[in-house]
């Protein structure tokens, strides 16, 4: 995988830098998903701005990805049996 950060000028990359973490912290944290793809979506797109999408995207497809496999594999809430 490539590092993006040395294609990057120093307030985009903090920029996209600072909305992967925000989406990452945001599905560690059990917030809605949808919260946790615009983040994503959202660095892509601050990638696609600053010229940088083909290095960004594998990163946020990685993401994405994974964000899809935990909504299929996490089990609906019910309530437990008394």
């Amino acid at each position: 995988m490539t590092c993006y950060g040395r294609f990057v000028k120093g307030d985009d990359r903090e920029k996209i830098q600072k909305l992967l973490v925000t989406g990452d912290n945001r599905l560690k944290q059990g917030v809605d998903p949808n919260k946790v793809r615009q983040s994503y979506e959202q660095a892509l797109e601050a990638a696609r701005e600053a010229g940088l999408e083909n290095a960004i995207r594998p990163l946020v497809e990685l993401r994405l990805a994974d964000l899809e496999r935990l909504a299929r594999e996490s089990p609906r809430s019910s309530p437990p049996d008394a």
